[in-house]
């Protein structure tokens, strides 16, 4: 039900930030998750991007923390502890558990839609394979 929400949330409208807001309000309210939002890779960094929830961290380096690995591999993470996670990045202690999916314009990552839950092992290959389709109905906005 969802996934049809945000497609008509989106439907016709072409402005990245925009789609970008209502992706992460749609998905933050229905679930409830700690933290919902979208980095931006602007000169070699992930920038945050639009989110709902506590604040969060602003830059992150190619390759660091669970997003910086998420854009450096290409691919959706599932962390189900984010402690156990080799270079997790902590811009908030009541995060536990973590998935994060990289967004694609001309076969390259330029961002990514990261979500954290205070709860471990809250994300599974359902959710993997759910947000996946939504990321690719917005990779069209992408200029």
């Amino acid at each position: 039900m969802l996934f049809e929400q945000i497609k008509a949330l989106i439907n016709k409208e072409y402005d990245i930030i925009a789609n970008m807001s209502n992706i992460a309000a749609a998905i933050h309210e229905t679930f409830g998750f700690w933290w919902t939002g979208f980095y931006r890779i602007i000169d070699n960094e992930l920038v945050l991007g639009p989110f709902q929830g506590p604040v969060a961290c602003t830059r992150i380096a190619y390759g660091k923390g669970v997003c910086g690995t998420s854009w450096k591999e290409g691919r959706t993470i599932v962390v189900k502890d984010v402690h156990e996670f080799p270079g997790h990045i902590a811009c908030s202690s009541v995060s536990k558990s973590e998935i994060v999916v990289p967004i694609f314009k001309d076969n390259q990552v330029v961002g990514v839609l990261d979500i954290d839950s205070e709860n471990l092992a809250t994300f599974d290959n359902i959710d993997k394979e759910w947000l996946e389709k939504i990321i690719e109905i917005v990779q069209p906005s992408i200029s």
